[in-house]
């Protein structure tokens, strides 16, 4: 499971260290693609599959199944992670989804989330703001 906040930089060519912790946990091959709320979504293979398996039990006549389909894999793309521990983050999809040098991995359970740094501080301000009436409604004691 994948969990924590971790801050890194872009180099000069657009890689990253992946941060240790995650890292641990993910393998070789990793997929990357549009995420929700301004970020990026990294998948390690297995949960990758299984995120492909449901998305493609879709029926494909109905529009919006299909414009969900074609977004997710037109976004989608492998990476490896290098001896150094890094990923080449594509070119297209930092400047798609405006990811500049500063950034931020946030772990989410089954992946991990890449976040411009400046925008994901600003998300997580308006999030803390309705966290307390959020648990109020989504966690539910016994």
């Amino acid at each position: 499971m994948f969990f924590g906040y971790f801050e890194h930089s872009l180099d000069d060519k657009g890689r990253v260290v992946v941060p240790s912790k995650l890292r641990s946990q993910c393998g070789n091959t990793l997929y990357i693609l549009q995420g929700y709320d301004g970020a990026l979504s990294i998948y390690k293979e297995d949960e990758y599959i299984k995120m492909i398996e449901k998305v493609n039990s879709l029926p494909f006549n109905i529009r919006k199944n299909r414009d969900f389909i074609r977004t997710q894999l037109a976004t989608t793309c492998e990476l490896e992670i290098d001896k150094q521990g890094r990923i080449q983050l594509p070119i297209q999809l930092l400047n798609k989804y405006s990811i500049g040098k500063d950034i931020v991995f946030i772990g989410v359970g089954n992946h991990i989330e890449l976040w411009d740094k400046k925008y994901y501080l600003d998300y997580e301000a308006k999030a803390l703001e309705e966290f307390e009436k959020n648990a109020e409604e989504i966690v539910k004691e016994d």
